[in-house]
């Protein structure tokens, strides 16, 4: 898998397991799958900064991950 890829899935798990985890906290129930899918985006992430050589900037991500949608959609 490409850094970029992974970086990418990590951001948008991890975004998506937001509203998981507000919704398990406000109706008083323990948060085990947001727990789960923190983990798996933290470890995509992890995974990205790990194998780029270099790494990401923090300016770098919003276009990096704008150019593996943009390279998935067309």
């Amino acid at each position: 898998m490409e850094p970029d890829l992974a970086l990418t899935l990590g951001v948008i798990v991890g975004v998506f397991s937001i509203p998981s985890i507000l919704s398990a906290i406000s109706g008083r129930r323990a948060p085990r799958a947001p727990a789960l899918t923190i983990l798996i985006a933290g470890g995509l992430i992890l995974f990205a900064l790990s194998t780029k050589p270099g790494g990401y900037r923090i300016d770098q991500i919003p276009d990096t991950v704008l150019g593996v949608i943009a390279g998935i959609a067309s």
